[in-house]
């Protein structure tokens, strides 16, 4: 765990393998509850290659100084993430 949200890292590594290579993040809000939009890359053992880009929404509550995994929301794939975006900025433009 760590205690500050710029720490916090989605990258994994398990027998010196890197299977999960994060590529970037957006820390969208701070506080007791932290929320991180995280581009990220999966292993495939099979192709000895990463996968496309993939993307995760995060959410972490800090609790005695440490922030914890609380949920997180996987977008499954470009089309789903294009949706994502065209619907939310629909509504922001509806909402001016």
């Amino acid at each position: 765990m760590t205690k500050e949200a710029d720490e916090i890292t989605i990258s994994y590594e398990e027998d010196g393998i890197l299977l999960v290579k994060e590529l970037d993040k957006e820390i969208l809000s701070k506080g007791a509850w932290t929320t991180i939009l995280f581009r990220y890359q999966k292993w495939d053992k099979t192709k000895g290659e990463f996968s496309k880009d993939m993307f995760t929404i995060r959410r972490y509550q800090k609790l005695k100084g440490e922030y914890i995994p609380k949920s997180k929301f996987n977008i499954s794939s470009s089309e789903q993430a294009e949706k994502i975006i065209a619907t939310l900025q629909k509504w922001m433009k509806a909402a001016s």
